[in-house]
């Protein structure tokens, strides 16, 4: 064999290597993001089964806040409907997901706004044990969100990087989406207690 084509092979050898590390290496990230996603979706789940014995606990006491009641209930039915696969994740995706469980977030303040009305309901232990894990979940899932959106960040600087940014177009690695505050979040809740 002459020296050139030796020299040709080896170079191959060497980019055909390093360009399966560099596939190998998206998956990985790919797979980081989908579990993220996958324990934004959990936690999700764990305020939804959490809202049926919340609102039970809040019917015995508010009979008349039926229309409340039955906002959270089909906030949560709408949300629930929504499912979102790791590996089709798009920006409209995404929105359509943060969309659905921002109106039952919504819903669940205005529930638990109805404690205010209730002294009963104030001192109900169920009703506060519930409330209080509401706001636990809250939490969770704000910092699984925060964890979401930091391994999104990851992969889409690895995969945008030169030469990366070649190995991914090829096999289709895309970016993926950020979480992002909801629209008019950006200003200050109004509160009045001047009824």
């Amino acid at each position: 064999m002459k020296k050139s084509t030796i020299i040709t092979l080896v170079i191959l050898a060497i980019l055909l290597l390093s360009s399966i590390g560099l596939y190998n290496s998206m998956v990985t990230k790919d797979e980081e993001v989908a579990n993220a996603w996958a324990q934004v979706e959990n936690q999700y789940q764990r305020r939804s089964d959490l809202i049926p014995n919340l609102v039970n606990t809040v019917k015995g006491y508010a009979e008349h806040e039926r229309s409340t009641l039955d906002q959270v209930v089909e906030a949560r039915s709408k949300a629930s409907q929504i499912t979102v696969d790791p590996a089709n994740l798009t920006p409209e995706t995404l929105a359509a997901f943060q969309q659905a469980q921002g109106e039952l977030g919504a819903a669940l303040n205005r529930l638990l706004m109805i404690r205010e009305s209730y002294p009963d309901l104030k001192a109900n232990q169920n009703f506060l044990e519930l409330q209080a894990q509401l706001e636990g979940t809250e939490n969770r899932i704000s910092v699984e969100r925060k964890r979401y959106n930091d391994a999104a960040k990851a992969y889409n600087v690895f995969i945008r990087r030169f030469p990366k940014n070649l190995i991914a177009s090829l096999f289709g690695f895309e970016a993926k989406p950020y979480f992002e505050a909801a629209e008019g979040s950006e200003q200050a809740p109004v509160v009045d207690f001047g009824n």
